[in-house]
């Protein structure tokens, strides 16, 4: 009798413990993200143990801005009246803070300090799972996301870098402001079509051209790839303007040399040539 007992009660752990392990762990996973409360009016700064790497909010109604040249400590948070986000902010050291964010008109709160504690994990968490592994690199060091974001936040700004503008009949293309952050040059880019007629587009290029020097002089185009492209239509409609960016490895340039935009229309001849300066590009916003 005592045997059989025995083996009930074994019978009994084996059927239960994996439910029992799978409650816990889901409890020890789950994590009530705290509420970061910002307006339109005032700037609400956080400031973190470790400089801010990255910092990336869910919507455009929520601006995070900090120093993407040099690493702070600290970055200040907007927001216009909309639905709730997220921020999600990883540190110099790879751990991974995540908040809600919402809008609020009158605000108690425009300092806050993060202790390390509430960092959700680490960019590169040591996990036997390679499943786990591949998603957490993917939400952070997905730079096609990063670029997403970005660009959607230079084509909400009003900033220009001046009046760089040049047309063709009733097509006018503008370079409306070039950014730099982090590794990257940003473009934003302005297509109008003023005519009665659309606008079918064949490719729009960037090329660097250089002034060959001695008797007989050339110039000399070397085209350069973008590593990302936003909003690019491939048809502008008779009176409409349409605004995208085109992302590339940053570069500098010097006095003999200029950036080279190719607008080509397919089956038509309104293309545009347009030459940028080197003082454009060596002094982006």
């Amino acid at each position: 009798m005592k045997t059989f007992i025995s083996i009930l009660i074994l019978v009994l752990i084996s059927a239960f413990a994996p439910r029992l392990c799978s409650a816990q762990a889901t409890a020890q996973t789950t994590k009530v993200l705290d509420t970061i409360y910002a307006n339109d009016t005032k700037n609400v700064a956080l400031f973190f143990p470790e400089p801010i790497r990255q910092g990336i909010t869910g919507s455009d109604n929520f601006v995070f801005t900090y120093n993407r040249e040099k690493e702070q400590y600290f970055g200040l948070l907007q927001a216009k009246p909309g639905k709730e986000s997220n921020l999600l902010v990883v540190n110099r050291n790879g751990s991974i803070f995540s908040y809600i964010v919402r809008y609020k008109k009158q605000l108690s709160k425009l300092n806050y300090f993060i202790p390390l504690s509430n960092s959700i994990g680490n960019e590169k968490p040591i996990v036997t799972d390679s499943v786990l592994v591949e998603s957490s690199e993917e939400l952070v060091d997905n730079r096609t996301y990063y670029y997403q974001k970005f660009c959607s936040y230079l084509l909400n700004r009003k900033q220009r870098i001046g009046r760089i503008k040049k047309r063709n009949e009733s097509i006018v293309l503008s370079v409306e402001n070039i950014v730099f952050d982090k590794e990257e040059l940003y473009f934003v880019i302005q297509i109008e079509n003023n005519s009665a007629l659309d606008y079918d587009l064949n490719f729009l290029n960037l090329s660097i051209e250089t002034r060959q020097k001695g008797k007989r002089k050339s110039l000399q185009r070397l085209y350069q790839e973008p590593i990302y492209i936003n909003n690019l239509p491939s048809k502008i409609t008779e009176s409409e303007t349409v605004r995208f960016v085109y992302v590339l490895p940053k570069f500098s340039l010097s006095n003999d040399r200029r950036a080279v935009l190719e607008l080509n229309e397919k089956d038509g001849e309104r293309n545009i040539e347009m030459k940028l300066s080197h003082r454009y590009i060596n002094n982006p916003n």
